[in-house]
């Protein structure tokens, strides 16, 4: 059975850890959508390729590689995200996973908007900036990277600018996504909201 679970939002709202548990929950397959920026942007600084024929030269294998989460390809990956011939490079990899048998978990961007319109549960997961800078400051910290909570803030702000402001695919919820607010809200909370938007779906469909 093909069933999709599509989950957006800014960076360290807590989509990943929410998707991870969701997919876990329900036995479902797990992509983390922002993956395929990062492994994009690393081939393009590793390769000289062009945006777009870095991001068709993206393979599975590139999304277990190191590295994809420190600061500078994080902020490469959503250079090459606002790029149109990069997101279409990149559309046919997510929507063949999202509908494999035994149901997916993708979590992005423009899942819910664009790569799975039709994606039988969608969910917008948020957070203000300050909480969202605070928690990624930690995970800097704790991988024992240098950084500044400040610098992390501004950073978080750009990155919203340019992931809302595109014109290609911008960031939002889509019209019957489910909004999780994860500010003021401990992790196990979050889950559960999000674990129940996917049993009432998966109850309709019995």
């Amino acid at each position: 059975m093909g069933f999709t679970v599509a989950i957006d939002g800014p960076a360290a709202a807590g989509k990943g850890t929410i998707s991870r548990a969701v997919a876990q929950t329900f036995g479902f397959a797990h992509l983390d959508t922002g993956l395929l920026y990062r492994a994009t942007g690393r081939k393009l600084l590793e390769t000289g390729f062009s945006p777009e024929e870095s991001a068709k030269a993206v393979v599975p294998e590139d999304l277990e590689r190191d590295g994809l989460r420190t600061q500078a390809v994080a902020e490469l990956a959503s250079r090459v995200a606002t790029i149109p011939e990069v997101r279409a490079a990149l559309v046919a990899f997510q929507r063949d996973f999202a509908r494999r048998e035994g149901g997916a978990v993708l979590d992005g961007r423009d899942i819910g908007t664009v790569i799975c319109p039709d994606a039988e549960v969608k969910l917008f997961v948020t957070a203000s900036a300050e909480c969202r800078a605070e928690r990624r400051f930690r995970e800097l910290k704790e991988a024992g990277q240098a950084a500044r909570l400040e610098d992390v803030l501004d950073e978080v702000r750009k990155r919203d600018a340019r992931d809302m402001g595109r014109s290609d695919a911008p960031l939002r919820p889509a019209e019957d996504a489910v909004t999780i607010d994860t500010t003021d809200m401990s992790i196990e909370e979050a889950v559960a909201v999000a674990e129940a938007a996917v049993r009432a779906k998966l109850e309709e469909a019995i």
